[in-house]
C-alpha cells in the first residue's frame, strides 16, 4: 500500500530545535553579502546574471510554496538540451547566463 512520499521522521519543531542555528548563520551570511553589494564603491552589477539568479532564488525561498530545492536549482541551471560543439574550458559559473549563449 503506497502512502505517498516519505516525510521527515522529525517534526517541524524538532527540525528547528536541531538545525536553527546552522541555518540562521547561512541567512545572516547571505544578508551580509547583499549588504556589501549595496555598499560597493560602484553599483555596476544590476544586470549581472548571478545577482539576478540570487534574487530570483530568494524570492522562491520566501514565496511559501513547496518544491523550493528543485525550483531554485532550475534558476541556477542551464535549460538548454543541445550538446555543446566543444567542452567549455572556462569552468562553472554557478548560474546560467543567457547572454553567453552562442548556439
Amino acid at each position: 500500500m503506497d502512502h505517498g512520499p516519505v516525510g521527515s521522521p522529525l517534526t517541524q519543531k524538532q527540525h528547528i530545535d536541531e538545525y536553527w542555528m546552522e541555518h540562521r548563520v547561512k541567512v545572516l551570511d547571505l544578508a551580509a553579502y547583499l549588504d556589501r553589494l549595496d555598499r560597493a564603491r560602484e553599483l555596476d552589477a544590476q544586470d549581472d546574471f548571478r545577482l539576478k539568479a540570487t534574487l530570483d532564488a530568494l524570492a522562491v525561498l520566501a514565496d511559501g510554496n513547496g518544491g523550493r530545492v528543485q525550483r531554485v536549482q532550475m534558476i541556477f541551471s542551464d535549460p538548454s538540451t543541445e550538446l555543446l560543439p566543444a567542452l567549455d574550458q572556462k569552468g562553472a559559473k554557478g548560474a546560467y547566463d543567457p547572454a553567453a549563449e552562442v548556439r
